[in-house]
C-alpha cells in the first residue's frame, strides 16, 4: 500500500472517531438535562417538606402554596367550618359596619374582630393574613384573586355559590391538615341527625315542617335543598309543604320571599319562625298569617333570627338546628 493511501486512511479513522466522541457528549448533555430537572422537582419538593408547607389545587384550579402552621386565617362566611375544627380566624364576616355577625358563633368568635363581607383589600391586609380561604369563584372574580394572593396566599374553597357544605367542610380541614378532627365533626353529626331522626319521626310523623323568616315586613321561605331547608328536608325527611317545594324550584336562593297569596297557602303543621322584626310584628298579627295551620294549633317555634343558626349552614349551624327541633318538637 502506498504511503498516499496509508495517509487517505488514516485521517478517515480520525474523522469517524471524532464523530463517535461527539455523540456520546451529546447523549451525556441530554442525561444531565434529564438529571437536572428530576434534581429540581426532588429539591422543591424537599424544600416543600423542610418547611412543612403544602402545594394545592382549589377548586378554581389554582395551585396554592399552603403554610406550615397559618396563624392569621381569613375565612369569610366559612367561620362555621373553623370553629368546628377548633380554629380561631383572625377576622370574621360581618355587614352594616360590622353591626351584624353570625350571632349562633359567638360563643366562640365574641372577641374576633370584624371584616365587610365583600373583603376590602385594604381591611384584608390590616389583618396581615398567612392564609385567605374564599367561599366561592365568584367572590374573586376578575383580577381580584391576584390581588388578594399578593396578599397571602388565596385559596378558592367552592366552585359555585352553593356548595355542598360536607365538601366544603372537607375541603377547608384538607388545606388546614385536619382531616381526621373532620372526620370525627361528621360522624359526630351523622349519629346526632339518626338519632333525631329516629325521635321525630315518633313525636309528629309525617306532619309537615316549614322554616319562615320574617324581616322588614317580609316573609321568606328556606328552600328545601340549602340552609336549614337540607337539614329538616334531606338530613331529617321530614315532609316539605307544597308551597315550599314550588317556591324552591324555581329559585336558586337559600331563603326566597313568599307573597301573602302563597303564604295562605302554606299548608304547613309546624313552622320555625326566624323572627328578625321582633315580638308583635305587625305580620304576625294579620288574618293571613293568623289562619295557617300551624299558627292557628299554635305549633309556631320562635327564634331570633339575629342569634340562631337557621339562616346558615355548617356542621355547628346544623348541630344547633336539631338542638332547637328536639327542643321544640320531641322533648
Amino acid at each position: 500500500m502506498t504511503k498516499m493511501r496509508i495517509t487517505k486512511w488514516f485521517y478517515i479513522a480520525i474523522a469517524l472517531f471524532g464523530l463517535i466522541l461527539f455523540a456520546s457528549a451529546c447523549s451525556g448533555d441530554e442525561s444531565t438535562d434529564e438529571q437536572e430537572d428530576t434534581s429540581s422537582d426532588d429539591t422543591t419538593e424537599e424544600t416543600e417538606e423542610a418547611s412543612g408547607e403544602r402545594t394545592v389545587t382549589d377548586a378554581a384550579g389554582n395551585e396554592v402554596t399552603i403554610p406550615a402552621d397559618p396563624q392569621n386565617i381569613i375565612a369569610s362566611y366559612l367561620e362555621d367550618y373553623l370553629v368546628a375544627l377548633d380554629v380561631t380566624p383572625a377576622a370574621q364576616w360581618s355587614v352594616q359596619n360590622g353591626e351584624t355577625v353570625q350571632g349562633y358563633l359567638q360563643d366562640s368568635l365574641g372577641d374576633v374582630p370584624t371584616v365587610p363581607y365583600d373583603l376590602p383589600l385594604e381591611s384584608v391586609a390590616s389583618f396581615e393574613p398567612d392564609l385567605l380561604l374564599m367561599d366561592s369563584a365568584g367572590m374573586v372574580e376578575g383580577n381580584k384573586y391576584e390581588q388578594y394572593s399578593r396578599i397571602a396566599p388565596t385559596y378558592v374553597v367552592g366552585e359555585a355559590q352553593n356548595n355542598d357544605w360536607r365538601d366544603e367542610f372537607n375541603r377547608v380541614a384538607e388545606v388546614l391538615g385536619k382531616q381526621d378532627e373532620a372526620e370525627q365533626v361528621l360522624e359526630d353529626y351523622e349519629q346526632k341527625v339518626e338519632e333525631t331522626k329516629s325521635a321525630l319521626k315518633e313525636s309528629i310523623g309525617d306532619e309537615s315542617i316549614a322554616a319562615v323568616w320574617l324581616t322588614g315586613g317580609t316573609f321568606y321561605v328556606v328552600n328545601d335543598q340549602l340552609s336549614s331547608g337540607d337539614v329538616l328536608y334531606n338530613d331529617l325527611e321530614v315532609t316539605a309543604p307544597n308551597v315550599v317545594k314550588e317556591i324552591a324550584n324555581n329559585s336558586e336562593a337559600n331563603w326566597s320571599e313568599i307573597s301573602l297569596e302563597k303564604l295562605a297557602q302554606l299548608d304547613a303543621d309546624h313552622i320555625f319562625l326566624l323572627n328578625g322584626d321582633g315580638e308583635g310584628a305587625d305580620m304576625l298579627q294579620d288574618d293571613i298569617w293568623q289562619n295557617i295551620p300551624a299558627v292557628e294549633n299554635g305549633n309556631v317555634y320562635e327564634y331570633d333570627s339575629n342569634d340562631s343558626s337557621w339562616l346558615y349552614t355548617g356542621p355547628v349551624a346544623n348541630t344547633q338546628m336539631l338542638d332547637d327541633i328536639k327542643e321544640s318538637l320531641i322533648e
